[in-house]
C-alpha cells in the first residue's frame, strides 16, 4: 500500500512542485490548503486546480481567521504590499503562519493515518521568513514526535521539505520534468480575481528571476 502524505498546497509554484514530487514518489496525496483570510481568493483557486491535475489527489480547503491578529500585509488590508525590496523579514510575513499550518496538518494525517507531510519551504530564494529555516523544520519535527499519539507509539510522522535548499530556477527544472503546469499557479500577494499578477511584488520578482534563471517559458499571466 501506498504511503500516505498529506501535502501544503497554497497554489503557488513551489508547492505545486512538491505535490507533483510526492505524487511522483509513490505517495497517495492529500491536498491540504487554508482560507486564513488572505488578499485575495485566486491562490485558492489555483490550490484547487493544481490538486486537481495531480491523479488521485484529494483536495481539503481549512479556514482560518488570521486576519483576527492580523500583524500581516496579507492579512490586513491597512498594510501595503511593497512593491521595492526591504532590508530584514518583510510585512507579508504572517505571524507563525507555517506553525498553525504545520500544526493542522499534523493533525489530519494523524487522523488520516499518514506517515508524511511534504511542505514547500524554501530557505535559498525566499523573502527571510523565519519559519522557512531549517532550524524552524528541525524544531517542528522534534514537535511532531512528541505532542501526538502517533509519535509516543514510535511511528513519528515525518516532515518533508525536499526543495529547502533548491534556488527557484532548480525548482523549476524540476517541476517542469515532472510536468507541472506552472500556467495554473498564482504566486502574487496581490493577484487580482482572475489571477493575474501585479509583476511588482517580492514574490512576484522572485517567480519571474526562477522562470529566467531556468531557461523555461514564464506562463505567468500579468495585470
Amino acid at each position: 500500500m501506498a504511503k500516505r502524505a498529506v501535502i501544503l498546497t497554497s497554489g503557488g509554484l513551489d508547492s505545486a512542485t512538491v505535490l507533483a514530487m510526492a505524487y511522483a514518489q509513490g505517495r497517495s496525496c492529500f491536498s491540504l490548503s487554508f482560507d486564513y483570510g488572505q488578499r485575495h481568493r485566486a491562490e485558492l483557486i489555483a490550490a484547487a486546480q493544481v490538486a486537481a491535475s495531480v491523479p488521485g489527489t484529494v483536495h481539503k480547503v481549512v479556514g482560518l481567521d488570521l486576519r483576527g491578529i492580523g500583524g500581516s500585509a496579507l492579512t490586513d488590508d491597512s498594510i501595503d504590499v511593497p512593491t521595492q525590496p526591504t532590508e530584514g523579514i518583510p510585512v507579508t510575513y504572517v505571524p507563525a503562519r507555517n506553525t498553525v499550518f504545520l500544526s493542522i496538518a499534523l493533525g489530519w494525517a494523524e487522523v488520516l493515518e499518514a506517515e508524511e507531510i511534504y511542505m514547500g519551504v524554501n530557505a535559498v530564494d525566499y523573502s527571510g521568513y523565519p519559519d522557512c529555516r531549517p532550524e524552524f523544520i528541525r524544531a517542528f519535527q522534534h514537535l511532531a514526535s512528541l505532542a501526538t499519539k502517533a509519535g509516543t507509539e514510535g511511528r513519528p510522522i515525518t516532515l518533508c521539505t525536499p526543495i529547502i535548499d533548491m534556488t527557484k530556477g532548480d525548482i523549476i527544472r524540476a517541476g517542469t520534468a515532472l510536468g507541472v503546469d506552472y500556467a495554473l499557479t498564482v504566486s502574487c500577494y496581490q493577484a487580482n480575481d482572475t489571477g493575474a499578477a501585479c509583476g511588482v511584488c517580492d514574490s512576484c520578482r522572485l517567480r519571474a528571476q526562477g522562470f529566467a534563471d531556468a531557461n523555461v517559458p514564464d506562463p505567468t499571466r500579468y495585470q
